[in-house]
């Protein structure tokens, strides 16, 4: 089985061991029960579908998948829109592979540089494929505590730099969804060769990412809140993201804050 169908198969089985036959609305099948949410059989009959064609669907036998058959999974396995869309980056990722793609040299988008610019007063980092880190402004280097040289990947900072742990408060939190975003890319990108080793080898590398990548926990970027143990101070923000319509891959990362608040009042000495 290909990587991409093995995928596929294991984001299928996951998410149905988290729906409960009440939940996907029927009565659970007699017999002792191997799994802790819905049956093959169960989640078949709720979406629909015969148990053969929807093993084939698990076990990355079936070919060709529809829009309606992955729309009747997404119901019944009650799947959020990011996890929808992961479920059909999958399906079609196995269906229509297109094998030898190289990674292009990634050059920053200028519309998002020039409102990095005009940015000054707050932290900003543009971010493109595999988190790579395209341009950051001092500020941003001043609350984290040290500098991104272009092309370092934002994820082995959360998970190499021992000074990630220190300053961000809620790092658990904001490192498992940096390995559910690698995740959600890897689906939409399954031939980026540069993408699907360097995954491999964080996994390798840290059990952190290797426990966290077994739950199939997948996000978009999103505005999220984010506390830093600054020297100076506690610094609040609120995330932002902004994708440029040419570079639909790169996004301005936009630490905002409250008017007048301890934080922009921190921000203004640093």
């Amino acid at each position: 089985m290909s990587q991409e169908r093995s995928a596929l198969g294991a984001f299928l089985r996951s998410r149905r061991d988290r729906v409960t036959p009440a939940q996907a609305g029927i009565a659970p099948f007699p017999g002792p029960r191997r799994v802790p949410g819905l049956r093959r059989e169960e989640l078949a009959v709720a979406a629909g579908l015969s148990t053969d064609y929807y093993s084939r669907v698990e076990q990355g036998r079936q070919p060709n998948i529809s829009d309606s058959v992955l729309a009747a999974l997404g119901r019944v396995l009650r799947l959020d829109e990011v996890e929808a869309a992961h479920l059909r980056d999958l399906a079609i990722s196995h269906s229509h592979s297109s094998r030898g793609k190289s990674a292009r040299p990634q050059v920053p988008d200028p519309g998002l540089l020039r409102l990095a610019a005009n940015l000054d007063h707050v932290p900003v980092l543009l971010l493109g494929q595999r988190a790579e880190v395209l341009f950051h402004n001092e500020l941003l280097s001043k609350v984290l505590g040290r500098d991104f040289t272009t092309g370092v990947s934002i994820v082995e900072y959360l998970f190499d730099d021992p000074l990630a742990k220190e300053r961000f408060v809620d790092w658990p939190l904001f490192a498992s969804r940096a390995v559910a975003g690698m995740r959600r890319e890897a689906a939409r990108r399954p031939h980026d060769t540069l993408l699907i080793e360097g995954i491999a080898n964080l996994r390798r590398t840290n059990p952190d990412i290797e426990r966290w990548w077994h739950d199939h926990a997948v996000h978009d970027y999103a505005p999220t809140q984010q506390t830093i143990a600054h020297p100076g101070g506690q610094l609040q923000f609120a995330l932002q993201s902004v994708a440029a319509h040419t570079e639909p891959d790169q996004h301005l990362v936009v630490y905002t804050v409250e008017i007048d608040s301890p934080t922009a009042r921190l921000l203004a000495t640093l």
